[in-house]
């Protein structure tokens, strides 16, 4: 007689992970004299369904971050009627093109990706009809890789400099994607040049800057980006687990 012992498959919840992720955040701050509380976590929902959001949300996290519009939009509605926490932010961190940028201000609290001065003006416009503040981080290319979006960063102070005479728009800080390098040792150096350039900006002291935010590193690197600065981490697979592909 054959006995089959069959070993129960464990997966973790979303509120485990998010448990999980605190703790490796707080340990990477200590590591690098740091204090976690300085450090906002995102939870970027890019291909997950509304019901993962909403148990995401339950699990404590207040700040999501979306790729795309459109897939935004079938999730949370023109409005954001599907997900209108008051206590919840939702924040733009993909490329923004200028025809959309109307419906990425109805939809998101905050724009992640202003890489030209043409957005600038567009939004700033979209900004005064609306009567609204637009919250804004420059995002620089710190790769290199022609891939990637964002301003180059021998131009990144003066399109700061440009888009902070924009009426209407508030310059929160800095975002970059690193480079896809299974190593965070190789892409630290990514982190590192944001945080220069972060640094030689802040020595301006360009009115309606403000150079607090530091949006860099996700799921295999925030450690790293951690250690090199960062005060707001985009995570996806820690949080949600592996997408489907």
């Amino acid at each position: 007689m054959f006995r089959f012992f069959h070993e129960e498959l464990i997966v973790e919840s979303i509120k485990e992970r998010w448990q999980r992720l605190q703790e490796r955040v707080a340990q990477a701050a200590s590591h690098a004299g740091r204090d976690p509380n300085e450090i906002q976590i995102m939870a970027v929902s890019k291909t997950m369904p509304l019901e993962k959001i909403l148990e995401a949300r339950d699990a404590g996290v207040t700040l999501f971050g979306e790729n795309r519009i459109q897939e935004a939009m079938q999730k949370f509605g023109d409005q954001r009627q599907n997900f209108s926490d008051p206590d919840v932010s939702l924040h733009l961190v993909g490329h923004l093109q200028t025809n959309k940028a109307r419906k990425a201000l109805d939809l998101f609290d905050m724009i992640h990706s202003l890489d030209r001065v043409r957005l600038a003006d567009v939004l700033s416009r979209i900004g005064q009809e609306t009567n609204r503040e637009v919250p804004i981080l420059i995002e620089v290319n710190t790769s290199g890789e022609e891939s990637k979006f964002g301003v180059a960063p021998n131009q990144a102070l003066e399109l700061t400099r440009q888009a902070a005479s924009y009426p209407n728009l508030k310059i929160l800080g800095f975002m970059t994607v690193g480079a896809w390098l299974p190593d965070p040792e190789e892409v630290r150096p990514c982190f590192q040049l944001l945080r220069k350039i972060r640094d030689r900006i802040a020595t301006e002291k360009i009115a309606n800057v403000s150079t607090d935010i530091l949006s860099m590193g996700m799921t295999n690197d925030f450690e790293a980006a951690i250690e090199e600065g960062s005060t707001l981490i985009r995570i996806g697979t820690a949080i949600f687990g592996p997408r489907n592909t």
